[in-house]
């Protein structure tokens, strides 16, 4: 946003998403090459897990990209990109079994998902409107668009704030299905864990840069008084 004394803040948050990124890339592509000893696919691991589970109204689908997956609730839709989709390997059951998790969450009415999927609209005009309004209140000396920046972007904060959990939770529920028959090697347990656990940095590191970049706001709007 600005290049000033604040940007010292955001320069480990940054060294740390970009190492959990490459974490997650390092350990997606590691256990994509290792065959889980089921021989599912990501697919088959997504529908027997959500058939366990009593959950019949979810469609598993596939959709173009790299690690595109997601859990779209309204339509009940688990969308795998499509090497999960159709590999065989740890990594690609893992990745099903986390966005099933947010299946399960939203077939149980876990509260943080709920709270996440209402902050959406928020968290959208804060991402988008923050910024601008605060550069134009900071460059013209107008408080009330600063503020209205750090109010529209506090929103936005809390949306990060609240995904934590939801993916967590989402990634304790898939390794516990995993561990329960879905998956039968020690090592291929480790694996997963792994993929899991890398993918739950990069929410670490999002929220942090968030964070961050909130108290920058709160910083700069300061020095304006």
């Amino acid at each position: 946003m600005f290049f000033d004394s604040t940007i010292i803040l955001i320069i480990p948050v940054l060294i740390l998403a970009f190492w959990a990124q490459n974490k997650v890339q390092g350990n997606y592509k590691k256990y994509d090459k290792i065959g889980n000893m089921a021989g599912i696919s990501g697919a088959e691991a997504a529908r027997a897990i959500l058939e366990r589970n009593g959950i019949f109204d979810v469609e598993v689908r596939e959709v173009n990209g790299v690690l595109t997956d997601h859990y779209h609730p309204t339509k009940k839709v688990v969308n795998l990109s499509s090497n999960v989709y159709h590999n065989r390997s740890i990594s690609a059951v893992s990745i099903a079994a986390h966005e099933v998790g947010h299946a399960m969450q939203h077939a149980n009415n876990y509260l943080p998902l709920t709270l996440r999927a209402s902050l959406v609209p928020i968290a959208n005009l804060g991402s988008q409107g923050a910024f601008p309004l605060f550069f134009i209140g900071f460059l013209f000396r107008i408080p009330m668009f600063m503020d209205l920046g750090i109010w529209f972007f506090a929103g936005a904060l809390l949306f990060h704030l609240i995904t934590l959990p939801v993916e967590f939770n989402a990634s304790a529920r898939a390794f516990k299905q995993l561990n329960n028959g879905i998956l039968v090697g020690t090592n291929e347990m480790k694996g997963a864990k792994a993929v899991l656990n890398a993918a739950a940095l990069t929410y670490v590191a999002s929220t942090l840069m968030a964070l961050m970049q909130l108290i920058r706001m709160l910083i700069l709007r300061g020095g304006r008084d």
